[in-house]
């Protein structure tokens, strides 16, 4: 999911250790458009989750410093034919869910998935997140009783929706940030 393509997948091999050498992930890679128009490299990235909760999150200043190192490593590569835009952003908020991880991480929030295959006669669920068993997404349905397992290999795309509580998990992040930012531009 953290690819669509078999060119975005190849992308991922060829940038993931440059994210990393400069202190992010990347969440989501998509080469858009085709031949009529202009393509566009997006990329999501964050910074890693540390254990005691701080990170994941991206600034502009983030976002700049690994544009920079990508731009490099493309630049030489030159792995993309023609002329394309690079955008590189966070994931936001009510971001894409596209690594086992990132169901763990956000266990307990609200999440849409849309699987490749009929599960119970349908591919689009909703429910709160219950964490991960082996590689299976754990969640629970509105209006089942009990947890339903999802193989994540069959999930093409999730996202967190929305909700109260998910703005003030954002809010309590940027401003760990800060004060983070704080504490090391003081020292």
């Amino acid at each position: 999911m953290r690819g669509k393509t078999a060119e975005d997948l190849k992308l991922l091999d060829l940038l993931d250790p440059v994210a990393e050498a400069v202190g992010y992930e990347i969440v989501r890679l998509r080469l858009m458009g085709g031949e009529r128009n202009q393509r566009r490299l997006q990329i999501m990235a964050e910074r890693p989750l540390l254990e005691d909760g701080t990170g994941g999150d991206m600034n502009v200043e983030d976002c700049a410093k690994l544009s920079r190192a990508v731009s490099e490593v493309l630049d030489a590569a030159d792995p993309i034919s023609g002329e394309y835009t690079l955008e590189v952003s966070s994931p936001g908020v009510d971001r894409p869910l596209t690594r086992l991880k990132d169901f763990d991480t956000y266990e307990g929030y609200e999440a849409r998935l849309e699987l490749d295959r009929l599960a119970e006669g349908r591919k689009r669920f909703r429910g709160v997140l219950a964490g991960v068993e082996g590689d299976q997404v754990a969640i629970d349905l509105e209006g089942e009783e009990e947890t339903a397992l999802v193989p994540f290999a069959w999930i093409v795309e999730a996202k967190l929706v929305l909700t109260d509580e998910l703005m003030k998990r954002g809010a309590q992040t940027r401003a760990a940030r800060l004060e983070s930012d704080e504490q090391q531009t003081s020292e």
